[in-house]
């Protein structure tokens, strides 16, 4: 099966589209440019889509080279056959190609190697043939015994045989093939207890005894178990019946005819397994389910990432961000609307007696009224809780109603940025804990703008991150990043390098020449401009230009997500139902749509699914998905953890979902979890399939634990328990 007609199978789609898509792949296009402005090729294929096409068709592109590579490796040691040839083909893995190239790769001086060298593969060759009628092994291997070889006896000559066939028994990949599928069906991953006496309160305490089927691992749990096993606090094991599986390895080889030689073959094959497939088998099998495990809990940080960064932003608002904190103070900063820092403080409201209280609410109370605050940003790390207790008393002591709230914001992430070289760039005189308090206003205002400037591994919304292969993780992460800033659109003219540098054509040295173009030129009022920036050559102006938005612009046309290669088609458009730009916000789709999509691209020369997307963006010039979505919760008093009782009913915030549930904040500052069994209606799969990051849901208590201070919630009504 070829590349082609594998991904067809794989994604139900029609060979046009995957060559359609491989050919723009090729040319350099971007997966969010393909997506946006390519859809005729493609047949519409959402970017999801595409982007799981382009990871499979990558990773099939690796196995071809891999064949090739063993191929060409077994050409140069002369076993090249076309049966071997075939088999490669018929690979559908790398796991699958390494056990046929397993027999021929170069190997260490082994066993069987030695045996090899006393001269005793003809010995080995004729025992594996088991013939019905054949001389009494001893005395077939009596002419073999030779004391200067190493072969002192009949026994080591016998010896010498069974270590070869082993070794070609464990190198057979049938044999391996049939041991895996026994392995999958019946092995059991054991774990106990690294000390004869463990702690009894450990985190890993449910591992120091435990007993699951390989093939019903959940993921999370094999990354526990790893990170269990690398700390030295269990051992793990795979468990299956040995004599089942020698028997497995038996099968293909023991032929039970009533030769004399059958007793040795036998032999070799029960050696076969226990000293040389079972190990190897283990790391492989583990190595899998590590790996799935891996894969599943990327994607379980792409899948939490993308509605963080897509949170709605809170517009027009002057913020004023709290970073909390003990020994160092409250970090404090105020911004405008546009995230320009106003004003910043550093207070003590917590710790350090009445008076540093009351000179912190006067320091609140004055940068509030003075820039007009109408909103508070506070972290939830140290000394949160406290800090916002502090808050709400100084909201009641104002007075002042709707006109300041408030809202609890993640923290992760914040001091990485504080103390990286970018924040150091864009605040040089500020102190790091005062860029923390920048970041953390700027995150409510903003999401998406300002969570760019952070290494994704670090706002916290995955599992087990740091078990993670890096490169995997690094490259999944900034696939979303990528896809959601591109999805929203940039401001040319305000975006900071950080989010430049993700929109698709543009690097980080072409972010770095458009701002320092920007700064040196003044403002851009047209796309067309950016065609003026060093290294901006027509590939990356084609790729970029559709993403960057002129707000400012004369031509309304500059501030939507429409192409400048459509700007014809847009403009003959407007000229067909006689309107201005201005006069054609908010009607002309309908229009449209009412004349048929159909017939207007036919006579404006250019496809329905992108007239389609002219008529939607002409509509709304600077449309933002994210203001379609519900907006955050905003609070203007606290609750503890003593004000829950099972029962009591609360809206909340999805934080974090992991295969196990999903992390609500409530708004007590510390998230409740959701168990996967407490989502309502139908049996899930996965918490995903009910919640996502940054939904609004409501919520029931089921138990608090206030020593553990954890919080067990459900979104079932009681009635429904």
């Amino acid at each position: 099966m070829t590349i082609i007609e594998t991904l067809c199978k794989e994604f139900s789609v029609q060979p046009w589209q995957v060559e359609a898509v491989i050919a723009l792949l090729d040319e350099g296009a971007t997966l969010p440019f393909i997506a946006r402005y390519r859809k005729e090729k493609h047949g519409s294929l959402d970017d999801q889509q595409l982007r799981d096409i382009s990871d499979r068709l990558n990773a099939l592109r690796n196995i071809e080279q891999r064949k090739n590579e063993i191929s060409e490796s077994l050409k140069k040691l002369e076993v090249w056959t076309e049966a071997l040839q075939a088999s490669l083909d018929q690979a559908e893995t790398l796991a699958q190609l390494e056990d046929i190239y397993r027999p021929f790769r170069p190997k260490r001086r082994t066993r069987a190697s030695i045996a090899k060298e006393r001269g005793l593969e003809p010995l080995a060759n004729v025992l594996m043939m088991q013939p019905p009628r054949m001389a009494a092994p001893a005395d077939m291997a009596a002419k073999y015994v030779d004391a200067e070889k190493g072969v002192p006896t009949t026994e080591d000559a016998l010896q010498g045989a069974m270590d070869i066939i082993a070794e070609t028994v464990s190198d057979d990949p049938a044999v391996r093939a049939r041991l895996k599928a026994y392995y999958h069906r019946d092995c059991a991953v054991v774990t106990r207890a690294a000390e004869d006496e463990p702690d009894e309160n450990g985190t890993y305490r449910m591992y120091y005894d435990h007993r699951e089927p390989l093939r019903m691992m959940p993921g999370h749990r094999v990354l526990a178990m790893n990170r269990a096993e690398k700390e030295g606090a269990i051992k793990v094991a795979l468990d299956v019946n040995v004599q089942t599986a020698q028997a497995v390895v038996r099968a293909g080889y023991v032929r039970n005819n009533g030769s004399s030689a059958c007793e040795y073959v036998a032999r070799a094959c029960d050696d076969a397994y226990t000293r040389l497939i079972a190990p190897s088998l283990d790391t492989e099998l583990r190595g899998e389910l590590t790996d799935k495990a891996q894969t599943d809990a990327i994607r379980v940080f792409a899948m939490n990432l993308k509605p963080l960064l897509m949170a709605p932003p809170v517009r027009g608002r002057t913020a004023i961000g709290l970073d909390p904190g003990y020994a160092h103070g409250c970090k404090v900063a105020v911004i405008d609307e546009t995230g320009r820092v106003l004003d910043t403080a550093v207070i003590y409201p917590v710790g350090r007696g009445a008076g540093a209280v009351q000179t912190a609410k006067d320091t609140v109370k004055r940068l509030i009224r003075q820039h007009q605050v109408s909103i508070a940003a506070i972290g939830n790390g140290t000394a949160g809780r406290e800090t916002e207790q502090f808050f709400v008393q100084v909201m009641k002591e104002m007075n002042l109603g709707d006109k300041l709230a408030y809202m609890i914001v993640s923290e992760s992430g914040a001091s990485v940025y504080s103390a990286s070289k970018l924040a150091a760039e864009e605040f040089p005189d500020f102190d790091v804990n005062l860029r923390s308090a920048v970041s953390i206003a700027r995150r409510l205002q903003d999401p998406l703008a300002e969570l760019v400037k952070i290494d994704p591994k670090a706002i916290g919304v995955g599992q087990y991150q740091h078990d993670l292969k890096p490169a995997e993780l690094d490259a999944a992460l900034a696939d979303v990043v990528e896809d959601c800033v591109n999805a929203v659109g940039v401001d040319v003219n305000t975006a900071s390098v950080s989010l430049l540098s993700h929109v698709a054509g543009i690097n980080k040295t072409l972010a770095k020449n458009i701002v320092a173009y920007r700064e040196e030129n003044g403002v851009f009022t047209s796309r067309a401009q950016l065609k003026k920036v060093p290294r901006l050559g027509p590939k990356a102006f084609e790729q970029c230009a559709g993403f960057l938005r002129i707000p400012d612009s004369k031509e309304l046309i500059e501030n939507t997500g429409v192409h400048p290669e459509s700007y014809e088609a847009a403009k003959g458009l407007l000229k067909h139902f006689g309107l201005t730009p201005k006069k054609a916000v908010g009607t002309i789709y309908q229009l449209a749509e009412e004349a048929g999509f159909a017939t207007l691209a036919a006579s404006l020369n250019v496809g329905e699914p992108t007239l389609r997307d002219i008529a939607a963006e002409l509509s709304k010039p600077g449309r933002d998905p994210r203001d379609e979505l519900p907006p955050p919760i905003l609070r203007s008093d606290v609750m503890e953890m003593k004000d829950l009782t099972p029962g009591l009913e609360l809206k909340g915030t999805v934080r974090n979902v992991t295969d196990f549930g999903a992390f609500v904040d409530i708004g007590v500052h510390q998230d409740g979890l959701v168990h996967i069994s407490q989502f309502p209606g139908r049996r899930i799969n996965h918490p995903s399939e009910a919640v996502r990051v940054g939904e609004i849901v409501t919520v029931w208590i089921r138990e608090v634990d206030m020593q553990r201070k954890r919080i067990s919630l459900t979104m079932r009504k009681p009635t429904q328990e």
